[in-house]
Parts: C-alpha cells; sequence; structure tokens
C-alpha cells in the first residue's frame, strides 16, 4: 500500500454506556472474551495502523497491545470527539472509525468505504445498509481535522450535522446488513450468548 493510501483504524469505545447500565460495553464478556476484542480481530487485518479511543478503564484497554488515546475534548462529546483524537494522534493519511460493540463487523469493510472515497474524491465515507445509516462506521481523510477541531469547539456533537459539512459519500453494504448489529443493551448481549 502506498503512504499517500496508509490508514489508521480506531475502536471507538469512550462512551459511558449508558444503555448498558453504565457498564464500558467494550470490556463486556461476548462469548468469554472482551467485545473489543471481537471488533478489533475483524478491523486489525483491514488497517495499517490500530488505535483505541477509551476515557475509561484505559490500563485494561492497554492490554490489547495497542495505543490507546482519550479524547481531547472534555465532557464525553462522543463519537466525534473519538474521531477527533485518532486524526490528532496518526500521521497517516486516512482514518477509519468503527464502535466497540459491534463485534461482528465487515472484514470487507474499510477495502469498500476506501474504493468510493477514492473515487468519488470524498473527504468521507461512511457505512449504509438499506434504509439505514452507519455513521460511526466511517473513513475519513485526515485533512478534515482542522474542520472537525472547529465544529466540536463550536458546541457541535451531532454526527450526520458535520457529515453535511462535508463532501461526503454512503456506501452500500446491503449484502452485509447483519454484520452492522451493535450491542447496547445487557438484552441484546445475552441474546448473542444463545
Amino acid at each position: 500500500m502506498t503512504d499517500d493510501a496508509r490508514i489508521a483504524g480506531v475502536i471507538l469505545a469512550g462512551g459511558l454506556g449508558r444503555r448498558m447500565g453504565g457498564v464500558d460495553k467494550g470490556l463486556r464478556a461476548l462469548r468469554g472474551r472482551p467485545m473489543v476484542q471481537w471488533v478489533l480481530e475483524r478491523f486489525l487485518p483491514q488497517v495499517d495502523e490500530l488505535l483505541i479511543n477509551a476515557n475509561q478503564h484505559l490500563d485494561e484497554y492497554s492490554k490489547f497491545g495497542y495505543p490507546v488515546i482519550p479524547d481531547r475534548v472534555a465532557g464525553f462529546a462522543g463519537p466525534l470527539a473519538g474521531l477527533h483524537a485518532a486524526l490528532s494522534a496518526t500521521s497517516l493519511p486516512l482514518v477509519a472509525t468503527v464502535p466497540c460493540d459491534s463485534p461482528f463487523l465487515p472484514t470487507d469493510l474499510v477495502a469498500r468505504l476506501k474504493r468510493s472515497l477514492l473515487e468519488q474524491r470524498a473527504d468521507l465515507a461512511t457505512a449504509r445498509t438499506l434504509a439505514q445509516t452507519h455513521p460511526v462506521f466511517c473513513l475519513c481523510r485526515r485533512a478534515v481535522l482542522p474542520g472537525l477541531s472547529g465544529f466540536l469547539v463550536a458546541g457541535g456533537r451531532k454526527v450526520d450535522q458535520w457529515h453535511a459539512t462535508l463532501a461526503a459519500v454512503e456506501v452500500r453494504f446491503d449484502d452485509e446488513v447483519e454484520a452492522f448489529g451493535n450491542v447496547n443493551t445487557p438484552e441484546e448481549l445475552s441474546r448473542l450468548e444463545l
């Protein structure tokens, strides 16, 4: 892969896990392994560098052997703060994000996002299945960092509002709808244990 197409991947694990009862979702066990480990194993082969964005349990996340980067924006500001931290931490030209609670994410996610990003000369590519967008499954150029910094400083938090400021493209994954399932509640986690 040429240097101008190298990709840093970041697993977003910086939330509070409110719907999971305040428990860090990435560290919850699924079939005997932390959920973030499932994500890591599917995501790692797709990127050149891996980062984990976390704001709690940094020591636990560091045991996976990859750099752990907390948000640079205070107050658990959401997935955009995690992307901002990754864009600030890497020198690679492209950054891909995935959430820590989607253990069965597509193994061809990054390749398909990258193809569309480059073909359409977009700033950002996100996944879509049927009528559902998946904005935290994205690939963007590191060059969007100044604009994202400004958006966050101005109090912006909504992913779709920021995406609307960019040359963005949605990439269809209608053939992999189930791969984008995420685990938000103890009940959803229990169903996957079956």
